[in-house]
């Protein structure tokens, strides 16, 4: 009896380890390579599996979730022969656990050193200036040359952001230094196109304002020439009147004239800036006398106009 529980009890115990070996579970997120007899077969999915025991066995035990590989700083000459420093972080997920397990050995280490070789490729080709304002541009170049690249081992490259871009201190300070020049240059331009505008605008205001001012002399000569002429029409006007007077044996008319002159040579002696003291040996008679010639022939004329308009 012991012999055959003894028996019992170790076919059990092997039944139990045989069953053990042909059941794998595979956790989420997970995909298990399988080989028999070392050569691969199949790929085990999350869940239950039934391989058989002593032929099949797991290879490869793959992580199929998104995964983030950092890329160290290293240096990078550029177009311009600027030698910078970059870093960055490279996102991506297995999408062939065969392709992943077997076409490739050590899988994290050649996807880092293919994306430090190509970004070596891709910063080398450009000038600094395109580095620091075309980062976008780098990343999508990046992207598209890594992901082709790793295509045969089963991977898809999802990102490849560029971190940080350190140039030299001196080379910062140069930067610095040209920024602020082309900064002071924008200025003094700006400045001098202002300058520029005031003046045009000065100019132009200058000329309207001489424009305005000749059209305000054209027009008072317009009108003094007017005066002129209406003024030099009445003295034909009073001197035609004189001339009919005298014509008709008024002598006093003759008095007109010489009042007129007189009172015009007095308002002129009078008017004058250099004249502080004037002696006048003026006889008053005579400016009377010609006053009343003016006053006779004022009434010989008006009675006459009243005459006629009787």
């Amino acid at each position: 009896m012991d012999s055959a529980g003894s028996l019992v009890i170790l076919i059990f115990v092997f039944g139990f380890i045989l069953v053990s070996m042909g059941i794998k579970i595979v956790p989420q997120g997970r995909e298990f390579t399988l080989e028999r007899l070392g050569r691969y077969t199949r790929t085990l999915s999350p869940g239950f599996n039934v391989v058989i025991p002593f032929l099949d066995r797991v290879g490869a035990k793959l992580n199929m979730m998104e995964q983030v590989l950092d890329v160290p700083s290293q240096e990078v000459i550029t177009k311009d022969n600027a030698t910078i420093k970059v870093d960055g972080v490279v996102f991506f997920q297995i999408l062939d656990a065969a392709k992943a397990a077997y076409e490739v050995n050590n899988l994290e280490f050649a996807t880092l050193n293919l994306t430090m070789t190509n970004i070596r490729t891709v910063m080398g080709s450009m000038d600094l200036d395109e580095l620091l304002s075309k980062r976008d541009e780098i990343n999508v170049k990046l992207l598209t040359v890594v992901d082709l690249a790793t295509d045969p081992w089963g991977l898809k490259i999802t990102r490849i952001e560029i971190k940080d871009i350190s140039p030299p201190k001196d080379l910062v300070d140069s930067m610095a230094r040209q920024m602020k020049a082309e900064r002071e240059k924008r200025a003094s331009i700006l400045e001098a196109e202002g300058v520029r505008q005031a003046d045009i605008l000065r100019a132009e205001g200058e000329k309207q304002s001489s424009i305005l001012e000749a059209e305000g002399k054209k027009e008072a000569a317009f009108r003094e020439a007017e005066a002129r002429e209406r003024l030099a029409e009445a003295e034909a006007n009073a001197t035609r009147m004189v001339s009919l007077a005298i014509a008709e044996g008024n002598v006093t008319a003759i008095n007109y004239f010489v009042a007129q002159k007189y009172v015009e040579a007095l308002k002129e002696i009078a008017s004058a800036d250099n004249q502080k003291v004037m002696f006048m040996p003026i006889e008053a008679t005579s400016i009377l006398a010609s006053l009343g010639g003016l006053a006779e022939i004022a009434k010989d004329a008006f009675p006459k106009k009243e005459g006629a308009n009787g």
